[in-house]
Order: C-alpha cells, then sequence, then structure tokens
C-alpha cells in the first residue's frame, strides 16, 4: 500500500492510493480480484501517538470524515497515515475537542488536496 502513490500531504498526515490491479510480466494489466468499491484504512503508528486513546481518537476521524468523501474517491485503496505526531504541550489531553478539530481540519485538507490532484490528472 505504501508503495502507492502518495497523492496528497499536510503537516501530520499523508494520502496513499494503489489501485487494484497489477501489471503481469508482459505489461498487461490484471486485476487482482473485481472492486467495486473505495477502500480505505488508516495507519497511526504508536511512534506519533503513543496512547491508545489517542490512536484510537484519530482513526475515528479518519473514518468518519472518509465516510463524507467515499463517494468523491476513485476506485481504489486509499491509505490516511500519520506521519508526525501532534505537540503534547499544544495538545494536552487525548481526546481533547481542541485535538479532535485540529485533526478534522487537517485531514479535510488532506482530501481535498486528492481531490483537486484527481482533478489535475484528470485533465491531462
Amino acid at each position: 500500500m505504501l508503495a502507492g502513490k502518495t497523492i496528497a500531504r499536510t503537516s501530520h498526515f499523508a494520502l496513499h492510493c494503489t489501485a487494484f490491479d497489477l501489471p503481469d510480466s508482459q505489461g498487461n494489466s490484471t486485476p487482482l480480484f473485481v472492486p467495486h468499491d473505495v477502500w480505505l484504512g488508516a495507519m497511526v503508528p504508536k511512534r506519533w501517538a503513543k496512547r491508545a486513546v489517542t490512536r484510537n481518537t484519530i482513526k475515528r476521524q479518519i473514518y468518519a470524515l472518509g465516510d463524507e468523501y467515499v463517494a468523491e474517491l476513485q476506485c481504489a485503496a486509499h491509505l490516511v497515515r500519520l506521519r508526525s505526531s501532534f505537540d503534547k504541550n499544544q495538545f494536552i489531553s487525548a481526546t481533547s475537542e481542541v485535538l479532535r478539530s485540529a485533526v478534522r481540519n487537517e485531514l479535510q485538507q488532506l482530501f481535498a488536496q486528492a481531490l483537486a490532484s484527481y482533478a489535475v490528472r484528470a485533465a491531462r
């Protein structure tokens, strides 16, 4: 999944995308299986979010916001990855409303960048 393209990036998150088909030895594209939907995954490493409650809160935000954007995403496998930690001095509580709104705002930016990159690719 991480071998796919990074289609959007913010200061804390990256969105990776991989098509459902793989090229064979002759260069033909063959699907692994017949996909009918957008797949969305969340990767929140313990390295960047030490507490389980923080990791679970961030994952819930990713899936909740992903449901809002799923109709606009391409039919492919997508992975939202936390790539840096949130400042512990600024976000003291793992489930504070301040942290939730910061994560939500940044995820909205991430998905908006992804949709903009789709539009750029479609225009080519």
